[in-house]
């Protein structure tokens, strides 16, 4: 692997995260619930971990910035707007899968 410094690998990690979130974004077809069950994490996930960075970083961000910051608008709206109820076999699956996080 090419030796990149140490802030070149935080431009691409960056670039690589947003592309992830505007990637879920446009996927809002995909449910949390799904996401948990095949991988492990959603983005009410993300929005954590990014509001655990800002507040390792000194940073003052709410948890509501930090789901929006995720979702691209308020998380209540999201939620009216994409998320339906899980089905019973998603249930299951994440009854069977334990994300440990």
């Amino acid at each position: 692997m090419t030796d990149l410094s140490e802030d070149e690998r935080t431009k691409l990690e960056a670039a690589a995260f947003r592309r992830l979130v505007a990637h879920l974004a446009a996927r809002t077809d995909v449910q949390n619930i799904d996401l948990m069950n095949l991988a492990g994490f959603c983005r009410n996930c993300l929005s954590n971990w990014y509001l655990d960075a800002a507040q390792e970083a000194g940073l003052p961000l709410s948890k509501d910035e930090s789901r929006q910051a995720i979702y691209g608008m308020p998380y209540e709206d999201w939620k009216a707007l994409h998320q339906r109820e899980a089905t019973d076999a998603q249930k299951a699956a994440f009854e069977q899968a334990k994300p440990s996080h």
